[in-house]
């Protein structure tokens, strides 16, 4: 093997948590070849180390400790050769954290992880895009610059004196945490290269290349804070043919309203993506709402479109539709075991709909019980609160008066057609045809005591309407819940999204039509966001 072969392969750490595959992607994308870790001597071995961690801290210890990684590990680090860790990777060097009940980490860096302080008012996890603080020059803050990158984490480290020689950059939300770090060839981040963009490839190859970069940290780096984000949604789904499409419906309606009523064609799912995201789409939302979601384990045709995506789109990726136990051909699959198939195709998050109402039902039912049978739990519990999304389908129903409903009410600015001055909103399943008897912010408010990391918070009665979100309802439940809410449904004009910010704690806002028919255009709906001040990433 010739030098030059040799000097272009990585060695990745992938443990089997979460999706990796976006790392690969990047890494081929950079001209390099992957070794994957086997066995310790592998480590040992390895000519640059990347350790891309996904999940939960207690699970990713005990499986390098079951593989006899960690001592290895150790050493490859003490040694200064060069190493990039990922997220978890980073957290993973402390001491210890307070996840999973608490851990010893490897002990490298002092200090241990903390969750963020959710009585600061801001959503926990901390989702989305940020800045960096930078203590000192380094090849890897220099190819970031002043441009945001991709955070999804719940807990974080802090700069202490004992990690000061540690720390490369800081970042605010609520309170300063360190989201780099840095000695010699030894580097990790909190946040997610694979998935910032044109700026974390940048950062990839910087660590690969150091040499390459060069120029200085901008002063003005990190600044700009949390940006609120953007998110182009395909809905997918089977047409007449079987061809897999993207569609889009009004009030969930997906066929034509004329002719042989066919399902509407807005586009190949993989090209539409790749276009999102060169159009500066801050995630991309599949929702998979095909009749075959029976049994997603065989439903090849979406995660090959997964894996396509996730070859040219370096932003991320959610898919909902169909995660949920399932028996196929005599073998019963749990939906933890339906979840990670999606993970190992190239998704970041799944999106679960009408089992959650379930599964709610149960929860409230029980009295707040936790028995770690629900799939939000089981699925929370190995990859981590930040993949799993709850999308929630609700209805609004007017009252006369609260006292009529045992539902949270809200005193409404659009009467209802009798008059009424106050309203609920009720969740529904099957698509929106099934109404049941739990509220929206009831639903929102246990799930995440069930272990949900994100609500992702559709709208029925403004849906396909384009006369913008239903503020009244993103309130409602942005206001009720801790973790962040993504506005979906209604979205029209720029301002829309302008105005959900302004007036709601939402953390994201969603849109489909309005992009595939290019009616708006994303870079026109962050110019009016920008010039509104809201953090916007450009």
């Amino acid at each position: 093997v010739d030098a030059g072969a040799v000097n272009k392969e990585v060695t990745l750490l992938d443990y089997g948590a979460g999706n990796v595959r976006s790392v690969r992607n990047a890494i081929k994308a950079l001209g390099y070849t992957i070794k994957d870790v086997e066995k310790p001597s592998d480590i040992a071995a390895a000519d640059r180390l990347i350790f891309p961690g996904v999940g939960a801290f207690g699970q990713a210890m005990q499986v390098l400790k079951k593989r006899g990684y960690t001592q290895a590990l150790k050493d490859y680090i003490q040694e200064d050769r060069p190493f990039l860790g990922i997220c978890l990777g980073l957290q993973l060097l402390f001491d210890g954290s307070d996840e999973s009940g608490g851990y010893e980490g490897l002990g490298l860096v002092p200090g241990s992880v903390g969750h963020f302080d959710t009585s600061r008012g801001l959503p926990v996890p901390h989702i989305g895009w940020n800045d960096l603080k930078g203590t000192r020059d380094s090849p890897l803050l220099r190819a970031v610059g002043d441009q945001r990158v991709y955070f999804v984490h719940s807990y974080r480290g802090v700069p202490t004196e004992a990690n000061a020689d540690w720390v490369l950059s800081t970042t605010e939300y609520g309170e300063r945490f360190i989201s780099s770090i840095g000695k010699g060839q030894v580097s990790a981040v909190q946040f997610h290269p694979e998935k910032s963009g044109a700026t974390g490839l940048a950062l990839l190859k910087a660590f690969l290349e150091p040499e390459a970069i060069t120029g200085s940290v901008p002063p003005n780096a990190g600044t700009g804070g949390l940006a609120k984000r953007v998110i182009a949604c395909l809905d997918v789904r089977s047409n007449d043919q079987g061809d897999l499409v993207v569609t889009k419906g009004d009030q969930y309606d997906v066929r034509e309203k004329s002719g042989e009523r066919d399902v509407r064609n807005l586009g190949l799912p993989v090209e539409l993506c790749a276009r999102y995201f060169n159009e500066g789409a801050d995630e991309v939302t599949f929702l998979n709402i095909t009749g075959f979601r029976d049994c997603p384990l065989e439903d090849m045709p979406m995660l090959e479109v997964l894996r396509q995506a996730s070859e040219r789109v370096f932003v991320p990726l959610t898919v909902g539709g169909g995660i949920k136990a399932i028996t196929a051909n005599g073998k019963t699959y749990s939906a933890l075991e339906v979840a990670s198939e999606y993970f190992r195709s190239g998704a970041d998050k799944i999106s679960i709909g009408s089992d959650a109402v379930d599964q709610a039902e149960t929860y409230r039912n029980s009295g707040g019980k936790l028995d770690g049978t629900s799939s939000i739990e089981q699925i929370s519990a190995v990859y981590g609160k930040q993949a799993v999304v709850v999308s929630i389908d609700p209805r609004r129903v007017y009252v006369e008066d609260p006292s009529q409903t045992p539902h949270a009410t809200v005193k409404t600015a659009k009467p209802g057609p009798g008059g009424e001055q106050y309203c609920w909103w009720q969740c529904t399943v099957k698509g929106g045809r099934e109404g049941r008897d739990l509220g929206a912010v009831e639903l929102a408010k246990a799930v995440e005591a069930l272990g949900a990391g994100e609500i992702l918070l559709n709208c029925i009665d403004n849906d396909g309407a384009g006369k913008g979100f239903d503020l009244e309802l993103v309130g409602a439940v942005s206001s009720a819940v801790t973790i962040p809410v993504i506005a979906s449904s209604g979205a029209g004009a720029p301002e829309h999204f302008t105005q959900v910010f302004e007036s709601t704690g939402a953390s994201a806002a969603l849109a489909a039509g309005i992009f595939h028919r290019r009616e708006v255009g994303i870079n026109e709906v962050k110019a009016h966001m920008n010039s509104a001040k809201v953090p916007t990433r450009l």
